[in-house]
């Protein structure tokens, strides 16, 4: 039986995508080892709604 992991689920939405004032948000799931990793995680990911890759930002 396989233990249970320090592995969670965190959201992670685009940083520009506010100052753009373009409607809707560009969120992504993913998860992270909360023991390895304590700080938040920060991506580079492709936003659809600016049509680029922009920074993303774990959010609580």
């Amino acid at each position: 039986m396989a233990k249970k992991g320090n592995r969670i689920q965190v959201i992670m939405e685009c940083t520009e995508h506010k100052d753009s004032g373009k409607p809707g948000t560009s969120r992504y799931i993913t998860t992270k080892n909360k023991k390895n990793t304590t700080e938040r995680l920060e991506l580079k990911k492709y936003n659809p709604i600016l049509k680029k890759v922009t920074v993303h930002k774990e959010i609580k």
